[in-house]
This record gives structure tokens, C-alpha cells and sequence, in this order.
């Protein structure tokens, strides 16, 4: 009997992929919040597709806004792109 692969859904483009193939982001304590390339750290988080287009879908259709019950402001939602298009490379 073969292992269960989870699954998890993209908050930007809304399709189920494998949990390895997404990157976490992560609403820390401090509500702050960050890329977690481990998948392990402490926090509420989403799941997005490895590339820049479905951040940006996300932050549109405010699908991070739903995950992290709360609104992103404008400069967290910059600095997440910018994160974002350095670990796409």
C-alpha cells in the first residue's frame, strides 16, 4: 500500500497540488509575516504555487486576506513579492 500524498490548495490560482510542490506563507505571532521555504515553522499559513503570478493573484482576489482572517496591508503585501521573486530563482 502506497503512502497518502497530501495535498494543499493555492490561495491565489485555487488548484490542489502536492504539499511539496507550494510554498508556505506565514502569519508569525507578531503579525508579521514570511515565506517559510520548510514548511515548519510556528504560525498560521497559506499555501501558494512556486511562482511570483499566483502571489499576485492572491493578494487581488484577497485569498491571503480569507486565509489569515485579517486584511494585508500594502507594504507587508510588497515585501512578500519581493521574497517571493528571489526564492522563485
Amino acid at each position: 500500500m502506497s503512502k497518502k500524498v497530501p495535498m494543499r490548495l493555492c490561495v491565489g490560482c485555487r488548484q490542489m497540488k502536492e504539499k511539496r510542490e507550494m510554498i508556505r506563507v506565514v502569519r508569525l505571532q507578531d503579525d508579521s509575516f514570511c515565506i517559510d521555504e520548510t514548511g515548519k515553522k510556528n504560525g498560521r499559513g497559506a499555501y501558494l504555487c512556486k511562482n511570483s503570478e499566483c502571489l499576485a493573484l492572491a493578494i487581488k482576489n484577497h485569498g491571503l486576506d480569507r486565509s489569515f482572517k485579517m486584511s494585508i496591508p500594502k507594504e507587508t503585501a510588497r515585501m512578500l513579492q519581493e521574497e517571493m521573486s528571489a526564492f522563485a530563482k
